[in-house]
């Protein structure tokens, strides 16, 4: 157990940055369809980073999960609470990030009064917390049929919960749910209405997806460098791919409800993904520019995170003047904003390209920042 496997790094790198791309955009309005997330339901690139990222997670718990279980429930509890809610508190402080906005021309405080909840990180902390319970206690045998029961009890609360349309953004039953725990304002209306897709209980299946990382990750831990263990993954992968597929016959794969056909799905595709790695990075020792690149991502992915949905907020508050609007008012530029405006939305050809290279250099000005942390031997852990 606990053999280094470079190619997990990577395969985590590679989510990171992947992350940054679709995140960042030049514009909302000028994107290539396949960085943008399907409408609701279906899947196209985009909508395979979050599960990635949390089947990575949970691959990264099969390196700590032996020490916790040495140390026993005390040192087990400790080091999972304090985990998961400092990844919660971080998300909610971005949320809620850099706490001051400009009004016409004046500073106001952002009230905590329509500050979203939840959110990416605060799901990962959620879905950490709840995968790490379940692996310590139940083992992997018991986790997979835990986490088999959960994704069975989700698609059960689904047609339970509005059996005339349980798949609809209106039908669906989590809503009912987070508006009466959450409250209205204090979720995501990216949609046109109160509709969190990082919600409570949308969290069932996202739960299972870490499972599923664990489980993959212990069984590449557990077999080894071995020509057995990529082929089972393989197999594995195909048997879930399949599964899904069948599965999204009768409940859709649906990234926005997190269903249990997308957890399925998705986690073959992620472990397709994982055993080609193994087999060119380990087997094949195929390493270079790019494996490094990803890799440097890896070493500190939460931070890098957090610091690419942090940075645009707060140089948000710096503004530079950029002509009158047509009421008479004064227009302003962020200094990332300005950089799309001014530079990147030169580009020729279609908007999207303007649009694509924004964010491309945003993944490059990360990737320096990471690249010099990891010289320095920084690595910020949460």
């Amino acid at each position: 157990m606990n053999q280094r496997f470079y190619s997990l790094d990577v395969f985590r790198g590679a989510t990171v940055a992947l992350m940054i791309l679709v995140n960042n955009p030049g514009s909302w309005s000028h994107i290539y369809a396949p960085l943008e997330h399907a409408p609701w339901h279906g899947l196209t690139p985009t909508d395979l980073v979050f599960p990635f990222f949390l089947f990575a997670v949970g691959n990264a718990m099969t390196f700590v999960m032996p020490r916790l279980q040495a140390g026993g429930d005390g040192v087990f509890w400790k080091k999972v609470i304090k985990r998961t809610l400092l990844i919660f508190l971080i998300g909610l402080l971005l949320n809620w990030s850099p706490f001051i906005k400009w009004s016409g021309d004046e500073l106001i405080g952002k009230p905590f009064e329509t500050l979203r909840l939840f959110g990416v990180l605060q799901r990962i902390a959620v879905c950490y917390f709840f995968a790490s319970v379940i692996v310590y206690y139940f083992k992997p045998t018991g986790a997979f049929v835990t986490g088999a029961i959960l994704l069975l009890f989700y698609w059960l609360l689904c047609l339970l919960g509005n059996p005339s349309d349980p798949f609809s953004l209106k039908g669906w039953f989590g809503t009912a749910v987070d508006m009466k725990i959450l409250g209205e304002k204090h979720m995501y209306h990216g949609e046109g209405v109160a509709f969190d897709p990082e919600g409570i209980m949308s969290s069932f299946a996202a739960i299972v997806q870490v499972i599923f990382g664990y489980l993959v990750g212990y069984y590449i831990q557990t077999k080894g460098k071995t020509f057995e263990m990529v082929t089972g993954l393989f197999v594995a992968a195909t048997i879930l791919v399949v599964t899904g597929f069948m599965w999204d016959m009768v409940f859709p794969i649906n990234k926005k409800i997190w269903t249990s056909s997308y957890t399925v799905y998705t986690t073959g595709l992620a472990m397709y993904t994982i055993a080609t790695m193994i087999y060119f990075i380990e087997f094949r020792n195929v390493k270079g520019w790019l494996t490094k690149f990803f890799d440097v991502f890896g070493k500190n992915p939460l931070f890098i995170f957090v610091l690419s949905g942090f940075l645009p907020r707060l140089t948000g508050l710096f503004r530079i003047p950029n002509g009158l609007a047509v009421d008479g008012t004064h227009k302003y530029l962020s200094a990332f904003s300005w950089y799309y405006e001014k530079i990147c939305k030169l580009i020729p050809g279609a908007p999207e390209n303007g649009s694509l290279f924004y964010a491309i250099t945003m993944i490059v000005m990360y990737w320096a920042i990471c690249y010099w942390l990891d010289k320095k031997k920084i690595y910020i852990k949460v």
